[in-house]
């Protein structure tokens, strides 16, 4: 009897969906059609330990991510991509997305990076150039930079996904690039004198570290906890480095070093993160003075670090990757930005989290997986104890405090090293979230479901 209801609430659920599909998409009659339609079966029957979970959609139009690559992260002005200019980060991981797919190039139908300190015309150009780099054709891959700030390469992300979604065109990139070496940065140059009567547009002139200082004050964050949380980060990264985990989602980038004494180049294979402390203590934390309030609690070494880096996120229909045969490492959600007081605007995953979450379906014990941000220890602090997120299921592979924030790539840095932890976990890990904090008072997140 159950199954026989469950049958006929199953046909029921086809046919609105087929009246909500655009008229491009596959039909029920054809042959990919009925696979969708008998795989959406399987996929209600069998939603294992988050069996409430049901999404009104067509399994066949699901935007699933069937790559994620980065570079590794290094230190700016010293680290190892110092003298790697940013076009070539961003041809490297374009190229890995690619070649570890086979598909072909021609076939995408949009490239999405996110980049934030760089002059927008300026970064644009180099973007261009490095498609040219990675084999891009000219006559039919287009490509675009967005800037959300530290959220710009998950809205690079979010953006493809949505163009997909909306049937623009069937398989697109999301990426991120940062060069903090090459690109320093800017505050406003020119203030609107309006400032003085509007706080708000006012707060958003802050220092990103006041407004680290802002939220440790106002709502009780310690100096003590916060240094905790940065040891936690270098050890979980120097662990997860240790026993190989980022080999998985990091692409080697052969380029060179320029001894800064004497002005010899060296080449160089990068592909170890060489911002991450193997050895952290809280003794050492505590010597720190803080940067940017005398009685202050935010440190060098409790707020992330300023680096260089890039990432790729190959995006598609899943009927496409079906079709394609390709693996589906994730599937694409949701995806949240709110606002919040840019006075404190660390505490912005705390409000993005919980609508992202929302939006997909769930619920926080629903998810199995975070990666926050680590913007400032302060904020990420905050964040966690705000939502009462386990701290076993959050940054447990450390966070950017040990990796590194290269603004502009975060975001699908994230998204890559949360798929290749969830593949790693296999059945128990069934959703996960990226979420961070944004400057001028804003919180972006995204919930993904691990592929098969």
């Amino acid at each position: 009897m159950e199954d026989r209801e469950m049958e006929k609430a199953l046909n029921r659920q086809r046919v609105a969906l087929q009246h909500l599909l655009p008229t491009s998409s596959f039909s029920s009659s054809s042959p990919l059609g009925t696979q969708n339609s008998a795989t959406l079966s399987d996929s209600v029957c069998t939603a294992g330990n988050s069996a409430g979970y049901q999404k009104e959609i067509s399994f066949g139009e699901d935007v699933v991510i069937v790559a994620a690559y980065r570079t590794a992260i290094c230190k700016s002005n010293r680290g190892g991509f110092k003298d790697t200019l940013p076009d070539d980060l961003l041809a490297a991981v374009l190229k890995a997305v690619i070649e570890k797919t086979n598909l072909n190039t021609s076939e995408v139908g949009d490239i999405v990076v996110g980049t934030v300190s760089a002059p927008g015309s300026q970064r644009a150009t180099e973007c261009r150039m490095a498609a040219f780099y990675a084999s891009f054709p000219a006559e039919t891959v287009p490509i675009r930079t967005i800037n959300r700030k530290c959220s710009s390469g998950l809205q690079a992300v979010a953006d493809v996904a949505a163009s997909i979604k909306a049937g623009f065109y069937d398989i697109g990139i999301g990426a991120g690039l940062e060069s903090m070496t090459i690109n320093k940065m800017n505050s406003v140059t020119k203030v609107n004198p309006k400032v003085k009567i509007f706080t708000q547009a006012r707060d958003c002139l802050l220092p990103n570290g006041i407004t680290s200082e802002n939220v440790a004050q106002r709502y009780g964050v310690t100096r003590e906890e916060q240094d905790m949380a940065a040891v936690e980060s270098h050890r979980r990264a120097a662990a997860a480095t240790a026993s190989g985990k980022f080999k998985d989602e990091i692409v080697p980038v052969s380029t060179k070093i320029v001894d800064p004494k004497c002005g010899v180049e060296k080449l160089v294979r990068v592909s170890v993160d060489d911002g991450i402390r193997p050895n952290p203590k809280m003794t050492d934390l505590a010597k720190l003075k803080p940067s940017f309030r005398k009685d202050g609690s935010t440190t060098a070494g409790n707020s992330s670090q300023v680096s260089d880096g890039a990432a790729a996120v190959l995006l598609m229909k899943r009927s496409v990757a079906m079709q394609k045969g390709l693996p589906i490492l994730g599937v694409f959600r949701s995806f949240s930005v709110v606002g919040v007081d840019p006075a404190v605007m660390g505490i912005g995953p705390a409000f993005a989290i919980p609508a992202a979450v929302k939006s997909a379906g769930l619920n926080l014990d629903g998810v199995d997986l975070f990666e926050v941000n680590e913007a400032f220890a302060s904020q990420y602090v905050y964040c966690c104890k705000k939502l009462n997120l386990d701290p076993n299921k959050v940054n447990v592979n450390g966070g950017a405090i040990a990796l590194g924030h290269p603004l502009g790539a975060t975001g699908a840095r994230c998204v890559a090293t949360l798929l290749h932890e969830m593949k790693r976990r296999g059945k128990d890990c069934r959703f996960g979230v990226v979420s961070m904090c944004i400057g001028t008072g804003m919180g972006a997140a995204a919930v993904f479901e691990r592929g098969e």
